[in-house]
């Protein structure tokens, strides 16, 4: 991890949440439809499969829904699905991220039904969430399994897994350096799984229920999947 970080330009914090708050507050304020990665659109680009997962997760529940979608930035995923969201009879979306894009989350975004949380312990014991969205963001942590064990101390129904990279070398996981287009291309670290691995994690207690390709990303070396998990 320590070789990639040598290769990678890496990027400003700084400037990454100055253009992800901005491009969120034109969603937020209807002056834009869509964000992804800073970048606003004019159409939203659905994760159907995604948006399949939550909406069974909230026919399990009743109606209601109580995410803890750790990495989720200032709420892209929350406002693309948003529309349909809405037509919940209850939604509690929580976010966990690091310290600047909360505090940011805090002040400009945070309502009744989204709110911001500096670690995963005070958002379990605040909101209870029962749904965990992990959204091209576990293979960007260094140690993303150690990460996962202290994650699911939690009690958790459903782990929804959506845009994360997984090797064409199927037995190995592989650690890369992958360009990313925000406003302006960086490139950081970023882990290839094994997808046989991948799975066997959770597979003592969790039941695979689907599985989705995204095509979008394919490659030689790569592919990206989605995967939904539900507790045995």
């Amino acid at each position: 991890w320590q070789e990639a970080q040598k290769h990678a330009v890496g990027y400003n914090a700084g400037e990454i949440l100055k253009a992800v708050r901005s491009s969120l507050l034109k969603v937020k304020n209807g002056k834009a439809i869509y964000e992804r990665d800073s970048v606003v659109f004019d159409k939203i680009q659905y994760s159907w499969k995604l948006l399949a997962g939550l909406m069974f997760c909230s026919s399990k529940m009743g109606g209601a829904l109580s995410v803890l979608d750790f990495g989720g930035s200032l709420g892209s995923t929350y406002y693309q699905n948003k529309k349909f969201l809405d037509r919940l009879k209850n939604v509690s979306w929580s976010i966990v991220e690091q310290k600047h894009f909360v505090d940011t989350g805090k002040e400009d975004f945070e309502d009744e039904r989204l709110k911001f949380f500096y670690d995963v312990e005070s958002c379990v014991a605040e909101e209870r969430p029962n749904i965990l969205l992990l959204s091209s963001v576990i293979q960007y942590i260094e140690k993303p399994f150690e990460l996962l064990d202290t994650i699911l101390e939690g009690s958790f129904d459903f782990i929804l897994i959506d845009r994360t990279t997984f090797s064409t070398k199927n037995e190995k996981d592989i650690i890369s350096v992958q360009k990313i287009r925000l406003k302006s291309y960086t490139s950081i670290p970023c882990w290839l799984f094994s997808e046989r691995k991948f799975k066997s994690y959770f597979e003592c207690k969790y039941f695979l229920l689907e599985e989705f390709d995204l095509f979008n990303e394919k490659t030689n070396e790569k592919y990206e999947k989605g995967m939904i998990w539900m507790r045995k």
